[in-house]
C-alpha cells in the first residue's frame, strides 16, 4: 500500500496524474472516501493522466451515473451514490464493455460490495484538514 498526503486540490489534481501513468485497458480505479473527499477532483488529474485535454470536463456523474472521456483510451466515470442496487446495476450499465477497451473510475466504490472487478486499484480518502487530504492507494489482486 501506498500513502500519500494533498494540501490542495492541484496536489490532488497531480496526484491523479501521476497514478494515471500506471493505467491501461482494463484498470478499474476504485475511490472510497466521504462526501467532499476530493474522489472527482482525484479523477479530474486521473483523467488528465490518462490524456484527456481539457479536464474541466471532468464532473461528478452522479445523477446521470456515466460520463465517458476522450484520452489515450476511453475514460468510463462512474458514481454508485444514488444507485439503490450498485452491484447489480453496474452489470447493466455494462461495467464488463467498458472494461474491454478503457479504463473505469468509480466514485463510491464501496456501495458495490463484491461486484467490482479484480483486480482493481483501491484508493482510500480522508479529509486531513481543511484542503488536506490523506491517499491510500493499493492494487486488489
Amino acid at each position: 500500500m501506498e500513502a500519500y498526503k494533498t494540501h490542495s486540490a492541484d496536489e490532488t489534481v497531480e496526484l491523479g496524474r501521476r497514478i494515471a501513468a500506471r493505467l491501461g485497458a482494463g484498470d478499474c480505479v476504485a475511490l472510497v472516501g466521504p462526501l467532499g473527499s476530493g474522489k472527482t477532483v482525484l479523477v479530474r488529474g486521473l483523467a488528465a493522466g490518462l490524456g484527456l485535454a481539457d479536464s474541466r470536463l471532468v464532473a461528478s456523474p452522479t445523477f446521470v451515473l456515466v460520463r465517458q472521456y476522450p484520452g489515450r483510451l476511453p475514460i468510463y466515470h462512474l458514481d454508485l451514490y444514488r444507485l439503490a442496487a450498485p452491484a447489480a446495476e453496474l452489470a447493466e450499465l455494462g461495467l464488463a464493455e467498458m472494461l474491454e477497451d478503457g479504463v473505469v473510475l468509480i466514485e463510491w466504490a464501496d456501495r458495490a460490495g463484491g461486484a467490482l472487478p479484480r483486480p482493481r486499484w483501491q484508493v482510500e480518502i480522508e479529509h486531513a484538514g481543511r484542503r488536506s487530504r490523506s491517499f491510500r492507494v493499493r492494487r486488489l489482486d
